[in-house]
């Protein structure tokens, strides 16, 4: 490490106080955020080589200045270093990133008619989340066997309020019709609190509570309401016999289990819920040279923050916070959080067991990277790419007649769709139909951004989508590679075909600079399947965001013809009834349910929108 009189004049002013310490680079970027009790004494490590960890090398070879904020105490300290991290994302912190695998199901007592719904990430922080299910068919079966039991309502808001009268669900017995008030609010709000007790593992006393209901129910001489529950009861109490894993007590655990593989660390989550394991969460690896006290510490904060406690939290060994963890712990859940290292015994029983199960996630995650690499490297041999195309971009148009014309941006890295880095165009400069144009236009755009460059750009169609990418990136001076795909017929193949009357079957062709003839890559599976999967991933993302543009339009140019509304009210129907088409058949009723609506106004609109729909 070269010596930097500044670092060390930073180091002797470093008070001996709590607090936290950002490392940034020469560029200014943060790359690393750390806390301590004595920021002084923890600085003065990095420079005296007191700091063991496979890290700090690294880090310190890339700091060029660093700077501290002091707190009080050092569970502040903890609290503010998590703050950070999640804002600047530093490169050498543990970054927990979801895998995006996992489901859960979720409910929001804040309704007055709560549902149930499958959700893959948590936006609502009133609502509750149950999970996560290690598949999407597992959530859906235990969202349907649920449904089955407490037959709660399961249409969208928009289409509860204005159900003109009880759907299919309640026919057949899975609804009570809530939206029509065939139910009670207290009724309801009571098998809410059934479907959640199940779903928060507390069956044993659900099944309690639902037989002294029953009797209640007989003794008021209620039988119907008696069979009902007496069903439930049965469901419930076969469901509890299946479940055969049951590590008996009645706490709450999370299990959290921890394998590496030279600087590749894969965390996985056991969830336990009153002696039963309910299922398990696993991560991205992380790619770190942290110890696996230091993974898990950081693992603990961003993991819970937000999230339902358990609790007890076992974990394979003792963190260098632990104190400060159990204590922060301990403030989110109102209650003190256990923190087990067990060394035998059953909590151990299950510890090795969630150690196995990150073992086998790595495992089978290597082997699919080495099969992404592979993919990759065909591509790059067959298309004669000059380096691998671990970014690839994807641009797709999208519009009927000129109108409503729009483009897409979709990112793949190392193979996998990168959502946040897709971006969507909508033309400006053309209101006719020229495809070639607004391609330009929309390369134009994006190549005059600050975005960082692909590996490979993909442009869907034939040559002249191709010529046209070539043309935008030499009049920028940008040197990529650049390929489009077309989906034609091989002219032996439809003369054939055709000789023996079989329908002619395209396939996909890729157009590559500075040759006449398109490359099949029909023999390579595996690298073709991915350009697919990437030019369909453009074009449904152009197709949707033409038709959201276009029901916009349909839906303001209706508005706007009705007399006698202003841009308030045009507001109230659009977020009331959502379409075009819903405004049309609505009922005079209907209208009338619309906040800032009379009733001559809604006579109004409602001659005026049925003389519309007469008329197309």
């Amino acid at each position: 490490m070269q010596e930097n009189t500044a670092l060390k004049e930073k180091m002797t002013s470093a008070p001996r106080s709590p607090g936290v310490y950002i490392m940034l680079d020469a560029s200014g970027k943060v790359i690393y955020v750390g806390k301590a009790n004595d920021l002084k004494s923890r600085i003065g490590s990095y420079f005296t080589g007191k700091d063991t960890r496979p890290m700090a090398p690294f880090l310190m070879a890339r700091v060029n200045d660093i700077e501290f904020i002091t707190t009080v105490t050092e569970k502040e300290a903890l609290i503010l270093e998590n703050n950070l991290i999640k804002k600047h994302r530093p490169r050498y912190n543990v970054i927990l990133r979801d895998d995006k695998t996992y489901y859960h199901l979720s409910l929001d007592p804040a309704e007055r008619y709560p549902r149930l719904q499958l959700e893959r990430k948590r936006f609502n922080n009133t609502a509750l989340y149950f999970g996560p299910y290690p598949s999407g068919l597992a959530a859906k079966e235990t969202l349907r066997f649920v449904q089955q039991v407490f037959p709660l309502r399961t249409c969208r808001n928009r289409d509860f309020q204005i159900r003109p009268r009880p759907c299919l669900e309640y026919q057949i017995g899975r609804c009570l019709a809530p939206c029509r008030g065939l139910i009670d609010e207290a009724d309801y709000r009571k098998l809410t609190e059934s479907a959640v007790s199940f779903l928060q593992g507390r069956r044993r006393e659900l099944i309690s509570d639902l037989k002294n209901q029953m009797e209640e129910a007989a003794q008021d001489l209620n039988y119907e309401e008696a069979a009902r529950l007496r069903d439930r009861i049965g469901a419930l109490e076969l469901a509890l016999e299946k479940q055969n894993v049951d590590w008996g007590g009645a706490q709450d655990q999370d299990v959290l289990g921890i394998h590496a593989d030279h600087d590749s660390n894969q965390l996985c989550i056991l969830f336990v819920r009153g002696g039963k394991l309910l299922g398990s969460k696993s991560f991205t690896p992380l790619k770190t040279k942290a110890d696996k006290g230091e993974i898990i510490s950081s693992a603990l904060q961003q993991y819970y923050d937000g999230s339902n406690l358990p609790e007890e939290i076992i974990l394979p060994c003792h963190l260098p916070d632990e104190n400060v963890i159990a204590e922060w712990l301990a403030d989110k859940k109102q209650k003190k959080v256990l923190i087990t290292i067990p060394r035998r015994g059953a909590k151990k029983a299950l510890l090795d067991m969630a150690c196995a199960n990150a073992r086998e996630l790595l495992t089978s995650g290597q082997k699919r990277e080495k099969q992404k690499t592979a993919s990759l490297q065909v591509l790059q041999d067959n298309l004669s790419l000059s380096q691998l195309p671990r970014r690839i971009e994807c641009y797709d148009i999208s519009n009927i007649s000129g109108k409503n014309a729009v483009g897409s941006m979709v990112v793949f890295q190392d193979s996998e769709p990168d959502k946040s880095s897709y971006r969507r165009f909508r033309i400006k400069a053309i209101d006719e139909p020229d495809d070639y144009g607004m391609m330009r236009e929309v390369l134009t755009r994006r190549f005059t951004g600050s975005d960082p460059l692909p590996d490979l750009v993909v442009v869907d169609g034939g040559k002249g989508q191709l010529n046209v990418a070539l043309s935008v990136l030499s009049e920028l001076n940008i040197k990529l590679d650049v390929i489009s795909l077309a989906k034609e017929e091989r002219a032996y193949l439809a003369a054939k075909n055709k000789l023996w009357g079989k329908a002619v079957k395209s396939e996909d062709r890729v157009y590559l600079p500075r040759r006449k003839d398109a490359v099949f890559l029909s023999s390579r599976p595996a690298a073709l399947s991915l350009l697919q999967r990437v030019r369909d991933e453009a074009h449904r993302f152009a197709v949707s965001y033409h038709h959201k543009l276009k029901q916009k339009n349909d839906f303001h140019s209706i508005l706007d013809t009705i007399p006698d509304i202003g841009k308030e009210r045009k507001k109230m129907l659009l977020k009331h009834f959502g379409s075009a088409h819903q405004a049309q058949n609505a009922s005079l009723e209907d209208l009338q349910k619309v906040p800032g609506i009379g009733k001559e106004l809604a006579e109004k609109i409602y001659s005026h929108l049925r003389n519309e729909k007469r008329a197309c």
